[in-house]
């Protein structure tokens, strides 16, 4: 039997996914998240504070209302990190989280991408830690899909690279051999009335999507390509699982189905 490969959902606050013990999970996110905002208060200070002496030369009153508004700025910056703090604890939707989900994704990412190079934490670990990030304000949604609603995107090379059966317009052309773990993924699918789709790259991928409308996706990819394809899908939720390399990237990659499966059940009304 394979090891589970997946940087899945915490299975506390309500995630039904465990990660498997020794991964990255959201709260190295979380970590990073904080001291970056940490710093973007520093630098909100730093901008009130160096041109004050010459904001007292237009008005003596006007440093005060920069800095209240610098105030307020960085107010704003505390409370939505502990917003999302508190709810990756709690795994509740508190307050806006498909809002805060934004702001994790468009503007969060990118900066704590930086930081953790500049503390020579690789890329692909934060996103490790993004992609539970990610599942964890997802699942604090509680949302409640439609077996037809619902995608399972798959990347085709789960697929053994010599099949003769490609099935990448269909999974149902798979012939069951049980050479790769397509056959577990074909079977699942038609267990719960699924749609499955297997993509060869991000633009099929988003084609898909467009095409075939989900409320839900779940999708299995490595880091760089979860993490786009959450970026690109906002604001549709997208729950992420990590396939497994034995081979290397791109070749034979494998993920365990009894994962799939658990995040598909725990949005299953």
């Amino acid at each position: 039997m394979r090891e589970p490969c997946l940087n899945s959902i915490n299975s506390k606050g309500g995630d039904n996914l465990p990660n498997r013990q020794g991964e990255p999970r959201k709260r190295l996110f979380v970590a990073l998240m904080g001291v970056t905002c940490l710093l973007i208060v520093g630098v909100i200070y730093l901008g009130w504070w160096i041109p004050t002496k010459g904001l007292e030369n237009i008005h003596p009153a006007l440093p005060g209302y920069v800095g209240l508004t610098f105030a307020i700025l960085s107010g704003m910056a505390i409370m939505g990190t502990f917003l999302l703090i508190l709810t990756t604890a709690l795994g509740k939707d508190i307050f806006l989280t498909r809002l805060m989900r934004l702001v994790v994704i468009k503007f969060l990412l990118p900066a704590i991408e930086l930081l953790g190079r500049c503390m020579g934490i690789s890329r692909d670990t934060i996103r490790q830690s993004f992609v539970a990030m990610n599942n964890s304000l997802v699942a604090s949604q509680k949302l409640k899909v439609l077996p037809d609603r619902i995608l399972i995107l798959l990347p085709h090379c789960l697929q053994l690279f010599d099949c003769d059966i490609k099935v990448t317009g269909g999974i149902c052309k798979c012939l069951r051999c049980g050479r790769c773990d397509i056959r577990g993924l074909a079977e699942l699918g038609q267990r719960h009335g699924i749609d499955i789709s297997v993509a060869t790259g991000g633009t099929l991928a988003r084609k898909v999507i467009v095409e075939k409308r989900p409320k839900l996706v779940i999708a299995v990819a490595c880091e760089r390509d979860l993490t786009s394809g959450i970026k690109d899908c906002y604001p549709l939720p997208v729950i992420g699982i990590l396939n497994d390399r034995p081979s290397g990237p791109c070749i034979n990659t494998v993920v365990d189905t009894a994962k799939i499966e658990q995040a598909l059940l725990s949005v299953l009304p």
